[in-house]
């Protein structure tokens, strides 16, 4: 792998992305890289550090001996804001996602919730260059999602289903903000979360694509699908849920583990208790990655 600057840019003409880098402690290159892909609404900070000024996973691993790559999405964090960002979609980002994989070349790709789908779709495109995916409550592809109706009043009597993944319905004239009722309903709402920085976390939220929320929850059927999902199962591919995820209860992330043919970790079974949907930041995040680097390490990764 060559040499790469602590920051630079990468993704698309149409799309491009800011990445930061952060290189192995020891000796770089005998271990497999890392792409640590935030989730909606997020940015590059969910890994970089924690709201209570901890060190993030991208710390947490590079010490451990892995080069770290860690990206900010197109119009989040330091990345450029397109003027076309509410219709930004998933396969935009995973586009530009692309581009950085095939600089780094083989990597392992850790993808948080809403960029599960990018992780599936490039494990698709470029099963050479993912030799893993360690999904942190992600999304699955549109292949086993319901296609739910483009129509807000259906979809806000959904909104504490997590059958359904706790949908919103997102207008694609203008990009989407939340307040602090969303934070403490579906990231903020566990045990674990630091809420006595729930300031520093606020702040670290963007607007997020109206296009890309939709297709998360395949709302009007337009979630990325995989057209081969036999070639995304066979690399390995971990799947991490948490206690008190609203979204993610166990059973659904078991079905996209089954779907994927993946190993599926319920933190409890792991003695990891009270964690809900943003386990790169909560308070027992240092036990979180353990359990990643653990599975990496049983996998020859």
């Amino acid at each position: 792998m060559k040499d790469f600057p602590s920051s630079f840019s990468s993704g698309t003409v149409g799309h491009p992305i800011h990445v930061t880098c952060i290189q192995a402690a020891g000796k770089p290159g005998e271990l497999f890289p890392m792409i640590l892909l935030h989730g909606a609404f997020h940015t590059s900070e969910s890994y970089l550090t924690t709201p209570d000024g901890r060190g993030g996973w991208a710390t947490y691993f590079s010490n451990r001996g892995r080069t770290i790559f860690v990206p900010d999405w197109p119009g989040h964090g330091k990345s450029r804001v397109s003027a076309d960002y509410a219709t930004l979609s998933t396969l935009d980002v995973a586009e530009a996602i692309g581009v950085l994989l095939r600089e780094v070349g083989p990597a392992i790709v850790v993808a948080h919730s809403a960029a599960g789908p990018v992780a599936w779709w490039l494990s698709e495109e470029h099963p050479d260059l993912v030799r893993a995916v360690v999904g942190i409550a992600p999304g699955p592809p549109g292949n086993i999602q319901a296609a739910l109706p483009s129509d807000p009043d259906a979809i806000a009597a959904l909104k504490y289903d997590s059958s359904v993944g706790c949908p919103v319905y997102s207008d694609e004239q203008s990009s989407v903000t939340v307040g602090r009722e969303f934070i403490f309903d579906f990231w903020a709402n566990s045990q674990q979360f630091p809420t006595g920085s729930i300031d520093a976390y606020a702040e670290t939220i963007v607007p997020e694509s109206a296009r890309i929320l939709n297709e998360r929850f395949n709302i009007g059927g337009t979630a990325l699908r995989l057209n081969q999902p036999d070639v995304v199962a066979s690399r390995p591919i971990m799947i991490m849920t948490g206690e008190l995820d609203p979204r993610h209860p166990k059973e659904v992330d078991a079905a996209l583990a089954d779907f994927l043919r993946a190993e599926h970790l319920w933190l409890p079974d792991a003695g990891i208790l009270g964690n809900g949907h943003m386990l790169m930041i909560e308070k027992n995040s240092d036990d979180i990655a353990g359990a990643i680097s653990s599975w990496l390490d049983r996998k020859g990764l």
